[in-house]
């Protein structure tokens, strides 16, 4: 790789770190509005508002990366174009294929990044964020549970304890749960522990009573209790009962998912499977069809716009082909082949028309018609400053 390689990659690079940067920060700030309740009515640090938050970031990168690579290297290709570059590179007899080595070499790294995630990152991340998330909600329940104070867990479980005794005992204790929506349960117990044990945490209550209200009946069960043992063990650190979504599953998980499992549990960790297996493609993907549209010297503005235009469009449509090949794919398994059949499609063909230097032009008459509009934009523009003055 020679200088113009060298200057290549490096401004190609840049501008994909600017632009990934700069979107990933606007849609992590977005998502993290939705967990502000943190800090608000869960009394946590700003720092563990950000470990929490910023655990979501490599998943935002695993979707952002391959767009990210799409604008930059049309920037930098419109760079080119505007300052004549690509028009004396192409007459001092630089084939297509020279220039596109740089693009190619960034296009690697992004491919090699968003595999990472892919296949580790982001699950891991996600399965930290669900269970640190869980044991920060859930510590008011095991430790933080004050006097006089409404503690509300996953917005349908409420607890209230009137005081707490040196020793740790809790008094006056009030348990609204509203999980369940045909049976609401509320209990009342003179006293209370939490208790900690390998099978899980439970709230011990003493000398109460447990009013159950079930839907569609007009009176509610009231059971009188000396003692009784309200399970907490789902809301608890390191409770066994996770359950990870296809997201937060490993690949290797994914692939043993049919053990036992229902058809649609199936169908859906396949799914997640071959995107993560074809994410890494699409950076090389986007890449390819973006330089095939607008790696080729031109003369004319209006036909590097078009060709911006059809390469915006011809990688949004390899993207949507993807998107419902994962989709349909997980209830019609062959369905799953389309993704792959696009990404095929699109590499050889762009790879073709980049290494015989074949100039993708626009259709002439959206070319004369673009033209025709800019001109009539220019006449009537003079005119109506002449007004103005």
């Amino acid at each position: 790789m020679g200088s113009i390689g060298r200057y290549i990659f490096r401004t190609t690079l840049g501008a994909f770190l600017a632009v990934l940067a700069s979107v990933t920060t606007l849609l992590w700030m977005t998502q993290a509005l939705r967990n502000i309740d943190l800090i608000t009515n869960q009394g946590q640090t700003i720092l563990v508002f950000i470990g929490i938050t910023g655990l979501i970031t490599p998943l935002l990168v695993l979707l952002i990366a391959p767009i990210a690579l799409t604008i930059a290297v049309a920037y930098v290709l419109h760079k080119l174009g505007n300052d004549s570059e690509l028009i004396v590179m192409n007459a001092a007899g630089m084939p297509p294929r020279r220039i596109f080595a740089p693009f190619l070499a960034v296009g690697l790294v992004v491919s090699l990044v968003v595999g990472a995630m892919a296949f580790y990152v982001s699950p891991k991340c996600l399965r930290e964020l669900r269970r640190w998330a869980t044991e920060v909600r859930t510590e008011i329940v095991t430790s933080n549970v004050q006097p006089g104070r409404f503690a509300v867990v996953e917005g349908k479980l409420t607890i209230h304890v009137h005081d707490r005794r040196p020793n740790g005992q809790l008094v006056g204790i009030m348990v609204d749960d509203q999980r369940d929506e045909k049976n609401r349960i509320t209990i009342l117990a003179e006293h209370g522990d939490i208790l900690t044990d390998e099978r899980g945490v439970y709230l011990v209550l003493e000398n109460g009573t447990l009013q159950q209200q079930e839907t569609g009946k007009r009176d509610p069960t009231i059971i009188r209790f000396n003692d009784y043992a309200f399970d907490l063990s789902r809301l608890s650190p390191g409770s066994p009962n996770i359950t990870y979504s296809e997201q937060e599953r490993f690949p290797w998980e994914l692939w043993q998912a049919g053990e036992g499992a229902p058809t649609e549990v199936v169908g859906r960790a396949w799914a997640e499977l071959h995107s993560r297996i074809t994410a890494p493609l699409y950076p090389l993907a986007f890449l390819v069809l973006t330089f095939a549209y607008l790696g080729g010297p031109r003369s004319t503005r209006h036909g590097r716009t078009v060709s911006l235009i059809m390469a915006i469009t011809a990688v949004a449509a390899l993207r949507g082909i993807g998107f419902v090949g994962a989709i349909s794919g997980a209830r019609q398994p062959s369905a799953l082949l389309i993704p792959y059949a696009a990404l095929l499609v699109a590499l050889a063909l762009g790879g073709f028309g980049i290494s015989r230097g074949v100039l993708i032009e626009p259709p002439a008459f959206i070319t004369d018609f673009i033209a025709a509009v800019s001109e009539s934009l220019a006449r009537r523009r003079p005119a109506t400053t002449g007004r103005i003055q």
